[in-house]
């Protein structure tokens, strides 16, 4: 079993920067697949990041490319989301998933993909 614990939300004007941690419980945390999404309200639950248990794989959403990076600590047990050059849209309730094993390109952007879930940080970007 796997406990995710998102922090690092906030409200944040246009073009402006956060980053979200997922703190990790467990002693295999280095063996999970990573994901970030996230959900506005009234849309279904969208793919932002993955991160292979190495952090050499990693997979990005167009919408956030060139604008969030994802990374991990395994030493922490945790993952981060630096998100910048931050839009209105961007705005949602921001979710950190984990699955065991490999990180496949179409199952690490399915929500159906993981097995475990944080309980969301809400960021609102002001514009």
């Amino acid at each position: 079993q796997v406990q995710l614990v998102e922090s690092g939300g906030g409200l944040v004007q246009a073009g402006g920067s956060l980053r979200l941690s997922c703190a990790a419980s467990g002693r295999t945390f280095s063996s999970y697949t990573m994901g970030w999404f996230r959900q506005a309200p009234g849309k279904e639950r969208e793919f932002v990041a993955a991160i292979s248990w190495s952090g050499d794989t990693i997979y990005y959403a167009d919408s956030v490319k060139g604008r969030f990076t994802v990374s991990r600590d395994n030493a922490k047990n945790t993952v981060y989301l630096q998100m910048n050059s931050l839009k209105p849209e961007d705005t949602a309730v921001y979710y950190c998933a984990a699955r065991v094993g490999l990180i496949y390109y179409s199952s690490s952007r399915r929500p159906n993909g993981y097995e475990y879930w944080g309980q969301g940080t809400q960021v609102t970007v002001s514009s």
